[in-house]
């Protein structure tokens, strides 16, 4: 299991620099991500929204190490991991990373228990602990009666909770969630969040969230505005205090992203 900052770190959390994301060839291909650059610190919720389309996951999948950019880097906690193998890349992942998919990726034929279980398995734990671990777990996103229940048998609510759980389990140092609300009800969401910034954000972790779920806007310690690439300011990640290279007070796009974020 990795470990966590203790004191001040040295470097953020996250931190990317003119990343970009390409699909197709020639006259077909399309730009998803246009030099974006990121820097998301130990200790703080980062929420990310933006209009449909505007590259959001995609962004996400790269600094996560999942998919890999056409340009631009990506560092977590000062390691490049583009430059790492594919092994020591996947490492990395299950050990400093918590992930939550908006599609839950759960395995149909794990138990819920089972499938919270699985990072704790592939980092070698015991089969009981980690089951005792995961159970703990699901009792934290109000599941504690739903352990030995398979995926099918489950609400879509119910499976985006066992998700949650399964990427809180290790208490990793990162956790990236993609729309982690989107199939529950407003007080299930606000408590699944209220706990993973009380259990998870105090304990010097960082944690960066894609939402389209203004309920749960309250959370954030920053939201930033990620423009899709058709806008007239393409490419640039946005924050509350909307700085930015080339950024002059009174813009006439602060205005129009203030609405955006409200």
């Amino acid at each position: 299991m990795s470990s966590v900052p203790t004191t001040a770190a040295a470097h953020p959390a996250i931190a990317s620099n003119g990343l970009s994301k390409w699909f197709g060839e020639g006259s077909a291909r399309m730009t998803a991500v246009d030099q974006v650059a990121l820097v998301a610190q130990f200790g703080e919720m980062v929420f990310i929204v933006g209009p449909s389309g505007s590259g959001k996951t995609t962004l996400l999948s790269m600094i996560s190490g999942i998919l890999r950019p056409d340009a631009g880097t990506v560092t977590i906690n000062g390691q490049d991991i583009w430059s790492l193998s594919t092994d020591q890349l996947a490492e990395l992942r299950l050990n400093s990373i918590g992930f939550v998919f908006q599609d839950y990726h759960l395995f149909a034929r794990l138990t819920a228990a089972e499938n919270v279980a699985i990072p704790l398995i592939l980092q070698h734990h015991d089969w009981n602990d980690a089951i005792a671990q995961a159970r703990q777990s699901l009792e934290v996103v109000g599941l504690k009666d739903r352990g030995d229940i398979l995926p099918v048998k489950l609400s879509g609510g119910e499976q985006q909770r066992v998700a949650i759980a399964r990427a809180i389990v290790g208490a990793p140092q990162i956790l990236i969630l993609d729309e982690p609300t989107a199939s529950l009800d407003g007080d299930t969401g606000k408590m699944i969040i209220a706990f993973v910034k009380e259990k998870i954000l105090n304990q010097q972790r960082c944690i960066l969230i894609v939402t389209h779920d203004a309920r749960i806007n309250e959370y954030a310690d920053r939201i930033i505005y990620m423009v899709g690439v058709h806008d007239p300011v393409h490419g640039t990640v946005y924050r509350h205090d909307r700085l930015r290279p080339g950024h002059r007070p009174g813009d006439p796009a602060d205005q129009r992203h203030a609405d955006l974020l409200a």
